[in-house]
């Protein structure tokens, strides 16, 4: 809206050329989301508290959780205004990427406020059956893979540290697409377990996907580091920063010990938000090394379910694999910061697949 606004006025008055650089409104959006999550979220916790909006805890989870009883939930819908209106403001609203992005964030986490709706309104850990959310979120990523096949989009897959071996996958791109973008949903709602576990190496992805969008909009960029240049995927560094600025307002309030949670209105909507944006930027399967910490928070839930399943056992203590190292008796914030450290690590080992080609 302000690019809109704004940028045409640079030929009265020259300052407001700032507005074309890409960079500038990535860095505005991310203080933008930032001060709107410091300001709405003490308001936003005292309404949850009044309404009663409060967190049930599984009876067979760890017993240290059972004080969290309670606590305000569904504080997702803070991250998600602190990432739309930035973007609203800040981004090239022409651009077609970023209204797909903003249709998969907003839908998924329509979804998780049906779900955790259900859970306060029914007073347990249910919520939404797995199949009626699978299905949900499987349409929604359909839609909008949809749209960017018949947008002519590029359906080749780079594979990490491979110059040249860039598949075209042609029809087959659109379940594929479909996979990362509700892979990543889910991977990010079984690690909203610990306080401030998920949105720590979300605020970590979303700054790497920030300079992945930049470079893959960037043609010269695109060329010299030999990636897969988009047209217009550049603005999409603009709603990662928002996505940046949205995480760290909100791990404000999250951190441990948390004052509010962000429920799967907040996790399903930021996994939707970093799959569709790995998608776009043509770096679907970095995703897996970016988001290593969701990767491994999935996996773990599906190695103990096939393995109690096929041999009645189980291989962790519990599932996902952050419960496996509380009952280990790891104290939680030491778990929380050590996953963080790991994201950090596996960012920087993405970032360096774009030149090591």
């Amino acid at each position: 809206m302000l690019y809109h606004l704004l940028y045409p006025l640079h030929t009265y008055v020259s300052a407001f050329g700032v507005f074309r650089y890409i960079t500038f409104r990535s860095i505005y959006a991310t203080i933008t989301a930032l001060l709107i999550a410091f300001l709405l979220g003490p308001w936003l916790i005292k309404k949850l508290q009044h309404l009663q909006i409060g967190q049930t805890i599984r009876r067979d989870g760890p017993e240290s959780h059972f004080k969290k009883e309670g606590t305000p939930t569904m504080g997702g819908t803070l991250i998600l205004l602190s990432i739309v209106l930035p973007t609203l403001l800040w981004a090239d609203l022409s651009n077609l990427y970023v209204w797909i992005v903003l249709f998969v964030t907003i839908s998924f986490g329509a979804v998780g406020f049906i779900d955790d709706w259900r859970k306060i309104k029914e007073k347990n850990s249910k919520g939404l059956s797995a199949r009626q959310k699978m299905f949900w979120l499987t349409l929604i990523a359909c839609v909008a893979t949809v749209l960017l096949y018949f947008s002519g989009f590029k359906t080749t897959v780079a594979f990490p540290f491979f110059k040249t071996f860039r598949p075209d996958f042609g029809l087959f791109y659109i379940p594929f697409a479909v996979l990362v973008i509700v892979g990543a949903g889910n991977a990010v709602n079984l690690t909203d377990g610990l306080d401030g576990l998920a949105i720590g190496p979300m605020v970590i992805a979303a700054g790497t996907y920030l300079i992945f969008a930049y470079a893959a909009g960037n043609f010269k960029v695109a060329e010299y580091l030999q990636i897969t240049g988009v047209n217009g995927a550049g603005e999409l560094s603009v709603l990662c920063g928002a996505m940046v600025g949205a995480g760290l307002g909100f791990l404000w309030f999250n951190t441990y010990p948390a004052q509010v949670f962000m429920g799967d209105v907040g996790s399903l909507s930021l996994g939707g938000a970093l799959g569709t944006i790995a998608v776009i930027t043509k770096q679907e399967l970095v995703l897996l090394v970016v988001g290593g910490i969701f990767v491994m928070e999935a996996v773990s839930v599906i190695v103990q379910v096939t393995s109690f399943r096929l041999y009645g056992k189980r291989v962790f203590r519990m599932a996902p694999i952050h419960h496996h190292f509380e009952l280990k008796g790891w104290p939680e914030p030491k778990i929380i910061v050590r996953f963080w450290i790991i994201s950090i690590l596996l960012a920087l080992i993405a970032i360096s697949t774009l030149k090591l080609r």
